[in-house]
């Protein structure tokens, strides 16, 4: 997948998942190793999950996106906790 913030802090997010069950996904802001709020909601169609329209970070979630501090998790009844998680390299 990919995740793009541009200059005007705008967030732009293509995540395709297969093989899993997924029920939900997003960015959240944290950094690895660690548990963090959802920043940014994610909107599914099929096996592909986009950023919800009009997504846009604050400052301080861009200060931690670009220190590496933020995730995308995407989860699944099985495991409701999140299934998959990728930390976001800036």
């Amino acid at each position: 997948g990919t995740v793009t913030v541009a200059p005007d802090l705008s967030v732009t997010v293509s995540i395709s998942t297969t093989g899993i069950a997924a029920t939900a996904a997003h960015i959240h802001m944290a950094p690895a190793g660690q548990n963090g709020p959802v920043i940014v909601p994610f909107v599914r169609s099929g096996d592909t999950w986009a950023a919800a329209p009009g997504a846009k970070l604050t400052e301080a979630q861009f200060a931690a996106f670009k220190a590496g501090n933020t995730y995308v998790n995407v989860h699944s009844a099985t495991n409701p906790g999140g299934e998959i998680r990728a930390q976001i390299k800036p």
